[in-house]
């Protein structure tokens, strides 16, 4: 492995920097995420710090700070760039945007979606790549003891997320009707797939984006647990899938209680699901995006800091003062976009 060209650090500012120790690997970042009385922390730590311990172990040469440097690659999820820092002459800013907006300034992003619409913009004006999203650290897969036994439906993730029809309580009555318990699991046990024997994971069956800043993570992690999976119309999702075995489809609740039926009636079936899944789990290995992640940083990164320091300072700041202008008019697009949304279709004020 090559080694990175330029000072290469992962930043947490001061004012979220963890008052108690920090993890010292990868392997406990999950007992760390989850030590405050059980409250999980943010989805901004998953992304820099996780990162930052999988590249450790991984004998990559970065720093982990809570202060920018003068110099350097900067890497640091979206939440912890505020709105206004501008790059110095020296320093590269690469953007975890996950599922937020993009930043004004930073002269890269990683996006967590392959069909993110900033991947097929042209030019270099805003350089995005497309990194998957770490699979669940400390994950612990289905109990094999279990056998052939299908009891137990679960939905990992935000309860605010959720498909409002799986939040109704008759929900959870139609499921005890096939023979299934329905819970929704709590933050701090989104490692535990133990006791679970499908995951159910539907954000919207009214709504018809794509969800294009979401990453396929429900999916991902129901192939390392060894659980099927049944989701919902999503970009991350059906980008993911190679066969009618990676996970069944549901665009309605009917849709759903239909592919649980056949999953209970069908042990061979979700044998196959099974296999394919921990055949699939290959991919997301954390040793393997490791690699990626290094991969990027020397080939990429790397390069895109040696242009971007070599470029006079009157190219620098019209960069900068473009990108101020595009935020800006992207902004009034969005505000007219739904102005004219108000207004009556046939043109009637009164």
């Amino acid at each position: 492995m090559a080694n990175a060209l330029a000072p290469i650090y992962f930043y947490i500012p001061e004012k979220d920097w963890p008052t108690e120790a920090l993890p010292n690997a990868a392997e406990h970042y999950w007992q760390w995420q989850n030590a405050t009385q059980g409250v999980y922390r943010s989805g901004k730590y998953n992304w820099t710090l996780q990162t930052y311990l999988n590249l450790q172990e991984h004998g990559f040469p970065s720093q982990l700070v809570n202060r920018l440097p003068l110099e350097g690659i900067v890497v640091a999820h979206r939440d912890f760039f505020p709105f206004d820092l501008q790059p110095s002459a020296n320093v590269l800013l690469v953007c975890i945007q996950a599922d937020r907006p993009e930043h004004p300034y930073a002269q890269v992003h990683i996006v967590q979606n392959p069909q993110d619409r900033k991947l097929g913009q042209l030019g270099d004006f805003w350089k995005s790549y497309y990194m998957p999203y770490w699979p669940q650290p400390g994950l612990i897969p289905r109990d094999s003891t279990r056998g052939d036994r299908f009891e137990n439906a679960a939905y990992f993730g935000i309860r605010y997320n959720l498909a409002p029809e799986l939040k109704d309580p008759t929900w959870q009555k139609q499921l005890q009707a096939i023979g299934l318990n329905w819970q929704v699991i709590k933050p701090e046990n989104w490692n535990d797939y133990s006791n679970v024997d499908v995951v159910i994971g539907v954000r919207s069956f009214e709504y018809q984006g794509n969800y294009l800043w979401k990453p396929p993570s429900k999916l991902v992690n129901a192939w390392h647990a060894g659980v099927p999976a049944i989701l919902g119309h999503e970009s991350a999702f059906k980008a993911q899938r190679q066969s009618d075995l990676d996970y069944l489809e549901a665009t309605s609740p009917n849709d759903i209680l239909r592919a649980l039926e056949q999953l209970r009636d069908n042990v061979e079936l979700r044998h196959a699901i099974v296999k394919n899944g921990f055949w699939r789990a290959q991919t997301t290995h954390p040793s393997k995006l490791a690699k990626t992640w290094c991969k990027f940083l020397t080939e990429i990164a790397t390069p895109a800091y040696e242009h971007w320091v070599s470029t006079p300072k009157w190219g620098q700041q019209m960069f900068l003062q473009r990108r101020y202008l595009e935020i800006k008019a992207n902004g009034v697009r969005r505000r007219l976009k739904s102005f004219i949304s108000t207004l009556p279709e046939n043109g009637n004020w009164n």
